[in-house]
Parts: structure tokens; C-alpha cells; sequence
């Protein structure tokens, strides 16, 4: 894998880990990245068009896997959305619309413990 962003916080994924090489893999892996606490995402570093991160609409393309003996290793697409913040104060001009964000993660599933870091993929 190429040269990986900083880590967030360690996470688990145990129903991906136990899925890993079925035709579920991607679709459980998927599901279980939404399911995480948000500090385990790179989403605030992610950032290319606001400002604030948003943890909602959260979703997530497969991109590539591999293993070695140690770890899955998973590059996917991660959608998401953030806002631009104002002061909010009654007269700031600034809208909260939400914009549309992007990003490549890294996922590095261990097996013999399901823990999951996740960073940005240097793009």
C-alpha cells in the first residue's frame, strides 16, 4: 500500500474480518464502516469543499483489497458531506448548505484481532 496519512483513532471490524473472501465481504465491510463512531474516520482531514465535517450520509465504494498474513488491506471511496461555517451570527451572509465531499481511505484490518486503522490515501 502507498505511503498512508495518519491514523485516526483504532477501531474493530469483526463481521468484516469474519466475511473477508465471500461474495458479502464488500457489502458487510461497508456497512460496518457506517456503523463506526466518526473519530475512527478521517472525515474533518479529508475535507476539499467546506469547512465542518458532517457524520451523516455516510457511504463507502470498494476499490481495491489485498492480504498478507497479518492484515487486510482495503482502499475504498468515501462519500460524505460537510458544511461551510459561518459565525452565525443573524446578519452572517454565509449559507449552512451541506457540499458534497470525497476522499480515499485506507482500511488495515488485523486478524488475529479485528482491529481496523483507517487513514487517508495519499491522492
Amino acid at each position: 500500500m502507498p505511503n498512508m496519512s495518519p491514523p485516526a483513532k483504532p477501531c474493530h471490524l469483526p463481521r468484516s474480518l469474519a466475511a473477508y473472501g465471500s461474495p458479502a465481504f464488500a457489502d458487510i465491510l461497508k456497512a460496518e464502516l457506517g456503523e463506526l463512531d466518526s473519530q475512527c474516520l478521517p472525515l474533518q482531514q479529508g475535507l476539499r469543499n467546506g469547512s465542518t465535517s458532517l457524520d451523516h450520509k455516510l457511504s463507502f465504494m470498494l476499490l481495491t483489497q489485498q492480504q498478507n498474513s497479518d492484515h487486510i488491506l482495503v482502499k475504498l471511496g468515501m462519500f460524505y458531506s460537510s458544511i461551510i461555517a459561518g459565525c452565525s451570527c443573524a446578519d452572517d451572509p454565509t449559507p449552512q448548505d451541506e457540499v458534497n465531499e470525497y476522499g480515499e481511505i485506507h482500511v488495515r484490518i488485523a486478524r488475529d484481532t479485528a482491529e481496523a486503522r483507517i487513514s487517508l490515501a495519499d491522492t
